[in-house]
């Protein structure tokens, strides 16, 4: 079970549940891996909802990568995401909201 106040997301890859978390080095492999921008840009793209299925896939791959999954980002394809794109643009969104909720905020 994700635990919110430690910035934990739940996904569900193929029924199974999965804890997502942005940490210092996930966020780092993310900026690593995006193609433009930094992480504040990637913030700002989602906040204005502009953002990309590309965005969406790095966002989910650092925070499974962050919550102890070893698994790349080409393991995604066939995956079956519980709730679909939707899903996984909320849980990226929430993600990144709680990784830099201030302390003691609801993120």
């Amino acid at each position: 079970m994700a635990n919110p106040w430690a910035g934990e997301v739940s996904l569900s890859l193929d029924g199974v549940p999965h804890v997502c978390k942005l940490t210092l080095g996930a966020l780092a492999e993310l900026e690593e891996q995006l193609e433009e921008g930094s992480l504040i840009d990637l913030v700002e793209r989602f906040e204005a909802g502009r953002f990309r299925a590309r965005d969406v896939l790095a966002l989910i791959v650092a925070g499974l990568r962050g919550g102890g999954w070893q698994g790349r980002a080409v393991d995604l394809r066939a995956v079956e995401i519980g709730g679909g794109p939707a899903e996984a643009a909320r849980a990226a969104a929430q993600m990144l909201a709680r990784a830099f909720a201030p302390p003691g905020g609801d993120g």
